[in-house]
């Protein structure tokens, strides 16, 4: 839900999802949980969605290790094309396609994003982890206290007084793999890194990275990295000093590949200026609108957290239908022109206001209406009905049906909306 942007204050605490990583933290999640819960009725892929919606609930309604967020940002990757590839083309270009599964659901994260009143953030030419770093300094500039939600080990070097990571509980507690929540501050750098925030790029610069394809020095870890910069300071004092080193094959090493090691850097270095185009006071964190958000969710059919979010925010899930422009037949990720704008310079809604009428979504009466005359007007042609009377009919009818592979039945429950409604009988 969009309102007034006000300033960033002292007491704020403003919370940056690397929501790119999310993404992919979610579905991988997902592949390992039964996969009936991963599909639609259409079988349209939207398991990584669903955790990825129970996250955003969690922020929104509880935050993070005892904390609520005043401000909320999700931000994403635009595109793989950043200003990075331009310094050194083969950035990133080692990594292999997403997982097909995983492709449609891309923009069905930005959508859940859009539900959740929630806008989000991303710019071409910059990675998710430029505008983070830039929101982070705004805000602790500005006496907030941020969290960097994320594991990404690259974003470690923006931490400091003002700013720490905060990486959530992975897998099912208890089981193989799983780790507990935990909260990253400068101690946590310097025990990955062997340095402070501040000299982490440093590091990064010799030990390389695999995983982004950024070159570093060959033979160089992370380990020696730090030492090498515990002994001379930076970077640059370490490459004019180099012919000091007495192990033969680092110093060959660190001569050798000194403009690999200055093209590195600038690769693990983040922007912390960028001119980003949605200001960080108009990110401040409200109430969602119910009735957009069920909409949302029954699209996806998202039976337990539709019933969550209805009750956490006061709407009977019952009287609201899916968004048609989300449901099962309509084009993936297809935004209706008349829907309600999120932009940044939105106009505000009044807390308690009801939301405007999206003249591309009908009113629950609306179509219960359209469906009744639909009904009326069918003729019921009562000879295509048959009573069964006695078992051997009946095993007749059931034999049909196994060699036909599906039978459809009534059902008996508590309501006719089916993701609310709770079985009583069949008949």
């Amino acid at each position: 839900m969009s309102t007034a942007p006000r300033p960033i204050q002292p007491g704020d605490h403003v919370f940056l999802v690397d929501g790119s990583s999310f993404v992919f933290r979610a579905y991988f999640q997902s592949i390992n949980q039964d996969r009936k819960y991963n599909f639609r009725s259409d079988r349209l892929p939207t398991g990584a969605v669903r955790l990825f919606c129970t996250k955003l609930f969690q922020f929104i309604r509880e935050g993070a290790m005892g904390i609520r967020p005043t401000h909320l940002a999700i931000i994403f990757d635009k595109s793989e094309d950043s200003f990075r590839k331009e310094l050194y083309p083969a950035y990133k270009a080692n990594r292999s396609d997403p997982p097909e599964e995983l492709i449609p659901q891309f923009p069905l994260m930005r959508e859940a994003v859009k539900a959740f009143g929630l806008i989000p953030v991303e710019m071409a030419r910059y990675e998710a982890d430029d505008l983070i770093a830039t929101y982070a300094k705004q805000a602790a500039e500005a006496g907030a206290d941020v969290l960097v939600v994320s594991a990404d080990k690259d974003l470690m070097q923006i931490i400091g007084e003002r700013v720490s990571m905060y990486d959530p509980a992975s897998g099912e507690a208890g089981g193989r793999g799983a780790r507990p929540e935990r909260r990253i501050g400068v101690p946590e750098v310097i025990d990955y890194f062997g340095v402070p925030p501040e000299q982490v790029t440093d590091v990064q610069a010799l030990a390389g990275d695999s995983t982004d394809n950024v070159p570093g020095v060959p033979g160089i870890g992370i380990k020696t990295a730090a030492t090498l910069i515990q002994d001379f300071g930076d970077l640059e004092t370490l490459l004019a000093r180099a012919g000091e080193i007495k192990q033969p094959k680092r110093r060959e090493s660190l001569q050798a590949n000194a403009e690999a090691a200055r093209i590195s850097k600038q690769l693990v270095t983040l922007v912390t200026d960028v001119a980003v185009e949605v200001p960080l006071e108009s990110l401040v964190l409200e109430e969602p609108d119910g009735r957009r958000l069920i909409a949302f969710l029954k699209a996806m059919e998202f039976t337990t957290i539709t019933r969550r979010a209805a009750e956490a925010f006061g709407v009977e899930a019952g009287e609201i239908e899916p968004d048609p422009a989300l449901a099962p037949g309509a084009p993936v990720g297809y935004t209706p022109p008349l829907a309600e704008p999120l932009e940044a310079d939105a106009p505000a809604r009044q807390p308690g206001a009801a939301a405007p009428r999206r003249p591309d979504m009908a009113e629950p009466s609306d179509l219960a209406s359209a469906r009744a005359q639909e009904a009326r007007s069918t003729k019921v042609d009562r000879a295509l009905y048959r009573t069964i009377l006695d078992l051997s009919e009946l095993q007749a009818w059931c034999d049909r049906a196994m060699e036909q592979g599906f039978v459809a039945f009534d059902t008996e429950t508590t309501g006719i909306d089916p993701q609310q409604a709770d079985l009583v009988g069949v008949s």
